[in-house]
């Protein structure tokens, strides 16, 4: 790799910028300054940059329990985007693998790896998604099998695919479904005459929001949970 896009690749440095710190000596390979910005840079060289040692960033993969009042969007809009929530360098390669709603709160998956994101947001894949909700009117134990045999929304053409509803209370339910219609929990409780007034996402696929993230706070996935989406 061309050390200017190592730096680049390492750094939220760009590319002008990367020669800049080149051209002033700010740069060493192996103790030694380098001034080219096409040296190649092997697995044998050791990076520095104002005597920090420089590692490629790599791809990222990262959960949020998202607060009220946010968005799942690169950029900020009516509310805040989700990713001025994150410390971490160059946060403009980062995209969110699924959205939720700017009133509901917790698991969002953010990451740099589009093939990944494909496999939690595409329709073929089935990948289950568990909202805990709470309701204005009661739940019944018929809904149950509604939601099981699939519920007919608001200019959808079919039902929806089967979704598993677990009753909490008279007022709350957790609630898995495997596809990510617009709005389609409130939406699938509106089918049913009722009304959300309180959505909170808990699990993606076999991924569970760690449940000593606060609201705002975010980690980096493990390998075992990067690996769990197939």
């Amino acid at each position: 790799m061309r050390l200017d896009k190592f730096i680049c690749e390492s750094t939220s440095h760009s590319r002008v910028s990367a020669k800049k710190a080149l051209h002033r000596g700010d740069v060493t390979c192996n103790g030694e300054v380098v001034k080219t910005s096409g040296f190649k840079v092997t697995d044998e060289h050791e990076i520095r940059l104002e005597g920090e040692v420089l590692k490629v960033i790599g791809p990222r993969f990262i959960m949020l329990n998202k607060p009220v009042d946010t968005i799942c969007s690169t950029i900020d809009e009516e509310y805040p985007s989700v990713i001025g929530l994150l410390d971490v360098i160059r946060p403009e390669d980062l995209h969110i693998a699924g959205r939720l709603d700017a009133d509901t709160t917790g698991l969002v998956l953010i990451t740099t790896d589009g093939k990944w994101s494909h496999k939690i947001t595409s329709p073929k894949k089935e990948c289950g998604k568990r909202y805990l909700l709470e309701t204005a009117d009661p739940l019944t134990e018929e809904l149950i099998g509604k939601f099981a045999t699939g519920l007919q929304l608001n200019n959808e053409d079919g039902l929806t695919k089967p979704a598993k509803l677990e009753l909490l209370g008279t007022h709350q339910a957790r609630l898995t479904i495997t596809e990510g219609k617009y709005h389609q929990v409130k939406r699938m409780l509106a089918a049913v005459g009722n009304k959300v007034t309180k959505l909170h996402r808990e699990v993606v696929g076999e991924i569970e929001l760690d449940s000593s993230l606060e609201l705002g706070q975010w980690r980096f996935l493990t390998e075992a949970e990067i690996k769990s989406v197939k």
